[in-house]
């Protein structure tokens, strides 16, 4: 059994932004969270729908992403909250790319669409780099 590497609250409280998207983007879904974006939650009907939706995509996201040392939850929270000033990429440790996030308000926003597409790619890539490194060492 895999690690829960998403949290089922976040989702929830995502899903209240859910008719743009949040939710979905969150557990990996960036192409619907988008048509949720433009769509207003594909009416709000895939909204409402996906509130009976969000344990099934909890149990797909923590099967799909890697746990490790990098927290999906903290490090979209920090997206959400603080994208604009590169905060979850320097969580990342990715240093250079958080400064000119911070000195260019997320590369003028076209750093934080990127973000929202591939922010959970991101955090698997250095949990598995972390795991593999684990690994070597002991």
């Amino acid at each position: 059994m895999r690690a829960n590497t998403h949290s089922i609250v976040v989702g929830y409280i995502a899903w209240l932004a859910g008719f743009m998207g949040a939710h979905r983007f969150y557990y990996g879904r960036p192409v619907t969270g988008t048509i949720w974006f433009f769509t207003c939650g594909l009416f709000l009907i895939g909204w409402i729908i996906d509130l009976f939706l969000i344990p099934a995509l909890d149990r797909e996201a923590d099967v799909r992403f890697e746990a490790g040392p990098k927290d999906y939850s903290l490090a979209w929270i920090l997206l959400a909250l603080l994208g604009v000033f590169g905060v979850h990429r320097m969580y990342l440790g990715k240093w250079l790319t958080g400064l000119l996030y911070l000195c260019t308000l997320g590369l003028f926003g076209l750093g934080l669409l990127y973000d929202f597409w591939t922010l959970n790619g991101q955090i698997d890539t250095e949990n598995r780099i972390a795991r593999r490194h684990y690994a070597w060492s002991h």
